[in-house]
């Protein structure tokens, strides 16, 4: 059984946090390219990055779901660098909950004309607004790296590595 779950969590992190990492960190620059010059391919590309990083992310919270089922059934559930892990995983769904995905929301918005436009043909996407977003991408992909160095190497596991 152990096996099994071990193989869920991987598949569901490679599928799930892959397309979230990719799409959100390919947003920021699709938004200035689409307030730069708007068009509806432009716009279409946002609304789709955004829709991946929304839609992988609800998947993506398997992923600790069948870490908790493995690590149980590992019995490594107090190993520190699974609650390193944990702690981490937990940093970066915050990370994506409450700051990527409704500042990806926010400048959507903006871009589609239901926020503050400038009426000129071309979109006020504050360049400071979609630099913050693709910096805490990268924190988000930086804590994700991290969180998969520590489940292949596992400091001090007894169980490999």
């Amino acid at each position: 059984m152990t096996k099994f779950l071990l193989t869920v969590h991987v598949l569901v992190a490679i599928v799930a946090i892959g397309p979230v990492t990719v799409a959100a960190s390919m947003f920021p620059a699709a938004a200035r390219r689409a307030a730069a010059s708007p068009d509806a391919e432009g716009l279409a590309t946002v609304r789709v990055l955004h829709r991946v990083s929304y839609v992988y992310a609800g998947v993506g919270l398997a992923v600790p779901l069948a870490g908790f089922a493995t690590a149980r059934s590992m019995h490594v559930l107090g190993s520190p660098w699974l609650i390193t892990s944990i702690v981490l995983t937990a940093v970066a769904a915050i990370i994506l909950g409450l700051l990527i995905l409704p500042s990806q929301e926010a400048v959507l918005d903006t871009l589609a004309g239901t926020g503050t436009g400038t009426g000129t043909g071309q979109v006020a996407v504050d360049r400071a607004t979609t630099a913050r977003l693709a910096m805490l991408t990268g924190v988000f992909n930086l804590l994700w790296a991290t969180v998969t160095v520590l489940m292949i190497v596992r400091p001090g596991s007894t169980t490999g590595a």
